[in-house]
């Protein structure tokens, strides 16, 4: 497989931990069968696992030839922790980088990037990631810098009022501005009537005006503290020295008695609902949601084979028969989207302008329902689950990828998932599986459509056969980041 060269940032964060992983994607790529027969030395398999007297988890995976590590800490909380006001949890990812009681406010990233690192974070509704790439040289410093804001992180009014008027910007861009923001936020609250799943990562602009500083040291105790965080390390390093500094600088966090979870289920969905947004748009977009299983669903690779035929990329069904065949829409995007407690499979279309907008629904909706009757062809399935193979070990390629997917899947599952495990899972679901999920979790009676169209317009009409009463609903997003 040929194409542009890595980037030297990028390159010098592979090694031959990934070697493997590299060689297995030209394969995948090239091969003219789904399976190929050479087995995959999956690195994770080499990741060690140490626990701290007060709950901290390490995860170490050594690559000494590689000329970089990647550090990431895992605080497992997001936005579904989040009990009287939203969009807590995404705050404290900006005020992280605000200052602590021995280092100044943006010192933290300062340090890292004059020492030809890279450090940032980002904010879901499970969890929210601090993480640092850094020369091996710089580890050291990255461990006594984080073990510095998660013990002295400064939570005073001066620091509220400077972040909280980022966030709040950040909302009016991302959300309040922005039609896809605003469509996904409606679709969320649409779909999710009770899950705190309803509400968006980055929090409803009345909560983020009205939180106060005792609220956010309560919830940074609660929700900080080490018997809830996981840290990965991956790359050149000594473990025994890394998990040494590493219990020398948080060891002493006193970890919480107690870690609550908001224990409310998303009841099931027994109609369809619709919600319509008002936004000064040229190009209206429909959007349609059903919910689907949480994260590691035996049902799950056959979600996403279904996600890659329909709507995933220039080739899906979606794409070719809306943009391309008959040129309703200017982009079909959608897919199985996962998360801890519950999923979502989604498809939303952004309607050319002047085309009518029920039209594209109609079209869209038939697309769904061809895949609930009908097998799909054995090339065409072949096409995506290869698709798929080469996203899932690509993806992996380097030590930032790697500590992402060990962290990642030991806070979800409190294990490593194996390369091999994914893609004999992946390489297992037949054209009935997909047929199969389709009908069993895209039913008309299941679906949540929002339709966003300009003030000026029309009102936007259902397609034929669906409910003509449209549903009220709140704006939602996906998700956030720094």
């Amino acid at each position: 497989m040929s194409g542009p060269a890595a980037s030297p940032r990028a390159a010098a964060r592979r090694g031959p931990l990934v070697g493997a992983l590299l060689g297995w994607l030209a394969l995948l790529a090239a091969a003219a069968v789904p399976a190929p027969a050479r087995a995959l030395d999956d690195p994770a398999g080499r990741m060690q696992v140490t626990s701290l007297a007060n709950g901290l988890t390490v995860l170490t995976l050594e690559d000494r030839t590689t000329p970089v590590v990647s550090l990431q800490i895992w605080v497992r909380v997001g936005s579904r922790d989040e009990a009287r006001y939203t969009g807590v949890a995404h705050l404290f990812e900006h005020m992280m980088f605000k200052g602590s009681r021995n280092v100044a406010p943006e010192e933290h990233a300062r340090l890292i990037e004059a020492r030809g690192g890279r450090v940032n974070a980002f904010t879901s509704n499970d969890v929210t990631v601090y993480h640092e790439d850094v020369t091996p040289e710089t580890l050291p410093l990255a461990i006594e810098l984080e073990a510095e804001r998660f013990a002295n992180l400064d939570i005073s009014e001066k620091t509220l009022a400077s972040e909280r008027e980022v966030v709040l910007e950040e909302r009016r861009l991302r959300s309040e501005d922005n039609p896809e923001g605003r469509l996904f936020e409606a679709l969320l609250a649409l779909a999710f009537t009770a899950h705190p799943y309803r509400w968006p990562v980055i929090g409803w602009r009345s909560d983020v005006e009205a939180v106060d500083v005792a609220y956010l040291r309560e919830f940074f105790r609660t929700y900080y503290a080490p018997n809830n965080l996981v840290v990965a390390v991956v790359g050149n390093f000594d473990t025994a020295d890394a998990v040494r500094r590493i219990e020398r600088a948080f060891g002493g966090l006193e970890p919480a008695p107690t870690i609550p979870r908001n224990p409310t289920q998303e009841p099931e969905q027994r109609g369809e609902r619709r919600a319509e947004v008002r936004f000064d748009v040229r190009s209206p977009i429909v959007a349609v949601a059903w919910h689907a299983p949480k994260s590691g669903d035996p049902d799950g690779p056959a979600l996403d084979v279904l996600g890659q035929i329909l709507s995933g990329g220039r080739s899906s069904r979606l794409y070719q028969r809306l943009v391309y065949a008959e040129q309703q829409a200017l982009a079909a995007q959608g897919g199985y989207w996962e998360l801890q407690d519950a999923g979502l499979f989604f498809a939303y279309a952004s309607v050319r302008p002047g085309s009518p907008l029920a039209r594209a629904e109609a079209s869209l909706l038939d697309e769904v329902e061809r895949l609930r009757r009908e097998p799909v062809g054995e090339a065409e399935l072949a096409k995506a689950k290869k698709q798929l193979e080469v996203a899932l070990v690509g993806g992996l390629t380097t030590t930032h990828a790697l500590a992402g997917r060990i962290a990642g899947d030991f806070v979800t599952f409190g294990r490593v998932r194996g390369i091999e495990e994914r893609l004999a899972a992946l390489r297992a679901v037949g054209a009935e599986d997909v047929r199969r999920v389709a009908e069993r979790y895209l039913r008309p009676e299941g679906r949540n459509v929002v339709s966003l169209v300009s003030p000026a317009g029309e009102p936007a009409q259902p397609a034929a056969g669906s409910p003509a009463k449209p549903a009220a609903g709140k704006p939602g997003r996906a998700g956030s980041k720094r």
